[in-house]
């Protein structure tokens, strides 16, 4: 299963669930977006990681990962309560970024209220 967290745009995985995916999932220092070993990085803050992105950019970087798990299907991707941690955004307004998912990504178990049934849920992180 691949990981799929919200990193920053310098790719510096230091704190939350960007650690994690560096120490357990194979996330690469520099590399601030796709798919790296078993983890997938969609950045949520910018290059400085001082400043969250708008929600307008972090939804095509979210396309993107749309894209790249609808071309893997023989991939599952656990994906995270990405920019709901370290860059302090709401699941309420994140979580509907991820409308259209194909059925290889399964959700935080948080995201369910906003996503509804019809997606797969892990548990939360």
């Amino acid at each position: 299963m691949i990981f799929v967290f919200g990193s920053n745009e310098a790719g510096v995985h230091g704190a939350g669930a960007a650690q994690t995916a560096r120490i357990v999932h194979g996330a690469m220092m520099g590399c601030g977006y796709g798919h790296v070993s078993n983890s997938f990085a969609i950045p949520t803050k910018d290059r400085t990681i001082q400043h969250t992105l708008s929600l307008d950019t972090i939804e095509k970087y979210v396309q993107g990962f749309i894209a790249y798990a609808t071309g893997r299907p023989n991939l599952t991707f656990q994906v995270t309560r990405i920019g709901c941690g370290l860059a302090g955004l709401k699941d309420v307004d994140v979580a509907p970024l991820f409308f259209g998912v194909p059925e290889n990504c399964f959700f935080d178990e948080k995201w369910r209220q906003y996503l509804g049934d019809h997606h797969t849920y892990w548990g939360t992180f």
